[in-house]
């Protein structure tokens, strides 16, 4: 049986708090691949901007060259509009007959669940690795969740700091791969 970590998120840009995350559950959860999974539009965050899909896609395939066990699947880039979890998962499912799925989610996450799409659906399908926050506690999984905490390598860095960081014309190079820093600065993302 394959077992699938579906990390999804912006990654607008994607950053080694990413990286490491998906090496620990790789480890962690003894996992065959993780697919990172780029969202068209956050239901939680509708007036967000992101950048453009192709310059996402891009920083990823840099951030990950190298690593065979990460793969990139852009499914909700390619369907658009609002991205539902549940309507990713069954299109991994379709893919993937009998996987075994473990979707990734930042701890603040946790709370919001019930309210996602088709919850009750979703608890069914897939099992929840909840990514902790430095210095943050992780919220009690609400029922009928499957929730796991994973242990990893806590590291304190976010897309939006990084965002910051480039308008401010600091250096990011310390917090991204070096070729998504080279990448950002070339394609003026966040100018």
């Amino acid at each position: 049986m394959m077992r699938l970590g579906l990390y999804g998120g912006s990654f607008d840009p994607v950053h080694w708090g990413h990286v490491l995350v998906a090496r620990a559950a790789l480890e962690e959860l003894e996992l065959d691949r993780v697919v990172f999974i780029p969202a068209a539009r956050s239901p939680f965050k509708p007036s967000a901007a992101p950048a453009p899909d192709g310059q996402r896609l891009r920083w990823l395939r840099l951030a990950l060259a190298g690593e065979p066990r990460f793969v990139i699947d852009d499914v909700e880039l390619r369907r658009g509009g609002t991205s539902y979890t549940v309507d990713t998962v069954r299109a991994v499912l379709a893919r993937h007959p009998g996987a075994r799925l473990a979707w990734m989610i930042g701890a603040d996450h946790v709370p919001t669940l019930p309210q996602w799409r088709e919850a009750a659906e979703l608890a069914r399908l897939v099992e929840f690795v909840v990514i902790p926050r430095p210095g943050s506690p992780v919220a009690p999984a609400p029922v009928p969740f499957r929730v796991r905490e994973l242990r990893g390598w806590p590291l304190s860095v976010s897309s939006s700091e990084i965002r910051d960081r480039v308008r401010a014309g600091l250096a990011v190079a310390h917090l991204v791969p070096p070729h998504v820093a080279e990448a950002i600065r070339e394609s003026r993302a966040y100018a």
